[in-house]
């Protein structure tokens, strides 16, 4: 008896429970029908079909534009900026600097002054697609940026391009752009001609001359430089027993790093290792006069110098990395977005010296290219001399100032700069 009396209440407590569930079922099936009614009552936000002008079509339509235009079809790129969905800011170099980029593209094949069908004929059948490519794509940068949302902060800030330079090494890379609004408004170290050209799915800003993205590293540019053979030796004599992840070549090999080197010439290395070594000798007793200081010359008459083993106690390999880091920002910064009045900076010494003054910048602006700079090293006497390239925007091999490359800027100096 009492086993069936319990079976019936635990029957009933079923039930009892079932009922609640059902219930809950429904109050909750009732509340969610009431929350999500049909989507007519609750319709999403409409989002404005752009209007007007693409990017594609303001270029095309722009008559000095017709020859970068015609660059952007050969490089298949013309799609991207039709998508009137998208939203680019578009560099463009006018006609007459693109004639001046396709007769040093040709080799002179198309010389100045040719007909715009000649000029246009070799960029649509001869000027490589991926050439092209790269072009066209280094200078889109896939958000609309204003000039007045560029920061007039130093360095120039940077804003990554559509244009992946080493799609074997990650799908995720972008060349960055380096537009600036310092003393006047750059792409890099390019001039903008004219700015801010509304489109429908972006803006436009001219510039003076082709920006080309950059294909070689900083420490490429270092390694094969006739004229930089003591810093090529300073480097490997600093990075003597170091690993290669913590070594400086590795640092100027790197995609990722965004630096500044200022890069002091085979003369200004001579001048400071004679001037040390001298110093040296006299110390340790030799007398001060001109056979003293003809012996330090002749010691530091070649890159050898910091691969000798009679003067490792001195030029120790991490003497010489500290003299290397002190010539090295961490930053990406061009000449055009230097400051006007002397300013101090720190540089990769900082980050073992946090309390370092750094280094001091400052240069002259001419119409509109920087005409002079310096940099000037805290134990210096006096300023180092950038050495302005001989006509603007001069590039690798040939160029001194503003070099660019694929981890940074190269700025060739005419003094060792002195940390102490």
């Amino acid at each position: 008896m009492n086993i069936i009396h319990t079976k019936f209440l635990k029957m009933i407590s079923i039930k009892n429970d079932f009922k609640t569930y059902s219930l809950l079922a429904a109050v909750t099936i009732l509340f969610f029908t009431a929350c999500n009614k049909a989507p007519e009552e609750l319709p999403l936000p409409v989002q404005p079909v752009p209007t007007g002008k693409t990017l594609a079509q303001t270029i095309a339509g722009t008559p000095d534009d017709s020859l970068y235009y015609r660059m952007i079809v050969r490089s298949g790129l013309l799609p991207v900026i039709s998508n009137i969905n998208n939203s680019f800011t578009v560099y463009v170099a006018g006609n007459p600097a693109m004639r001046q980029f396709i007769t040093a593209a040709s080799g002179g094949a198309v010389p100045a002054g040719s007909p715009d069908a000649v000029y246009s004929g070799f960029i649509s059948s001869v000027l490589p697609v991926a050439s092209a490519a790269g072009i066209v794509g280094f200078n889109i940068v896939p958000q609309t940026l204003t000039t007045a949302e560029i920061p007039t902060t130093f360095p120039n800030f940077q804003y990554p391009s559509i244009l992946n330079p080493a799609p074997t090494i990650s799908a995720l890379l972008r060349l960055t752009t380096f537009p600036a609004t310092r003393n006047g408004n750059w792409l890099n170290n390019i001039p903008m001609t004219s700015v801010n050209i509304t489109a429908a799915n972006g803006i436009i800003n001219h510039v003076a001359a082709v920006p080309t993205p950059p294909s070689k590293y900083l420490w490429d540019r270092i390694n094969t430089d006739p004229g930089l053979t003591y810093l090529k030796a300073a480097i490997n004599r600093a990075d003597s027993g170091a690993t290669a992840a913590s070594s400086l070549q590795g640092a100027l090999l790197n995609i990722g790093a965004n630096l500044t080197v200022f890069a002091p010439t085979d003369a200004a290395f001579q001048a400071t290792l004679t001037g040390a070594i001298y110093q040296g000798l006299v110390g340790l007793g030799y007398p001060a006069d001109a056979t003293t200081l003809a012996l330090a010359s002749a010691m530091a008459s070649t890159p050898t110098v910091f691969s000798n083993p009679a003067l490792y106690p001195v030029l120790t390999a991490q003497t010489v990395k500290g003299i290397v880091v002190y010539h090295i920002l961490g930053t990406r910064a061009f000449t055009n977005n230097f400051p006007t009045t002397t300013t101090s900076y720190p540089t990769l010494l900082n980050g073992g010296i946090p309390a370092h003054p750094g280094v001091a910048l400052t240069a002259v602006f001419g119409v509109p290219f920087v005409t002079s700079a310096t940099v000037k090293g805290w134990g210096n006497a006096t300023a180092s001399n950038l050495i302005i390239n001989a006509a603007p925007l001069t590039p690798d091999p040939f160029g001194t100032s503003d070099q660019f490359y694929l981890n940074g800027v190269l700025q060739k100096i005419d003094q060792v700069l002195l940390p102490q």
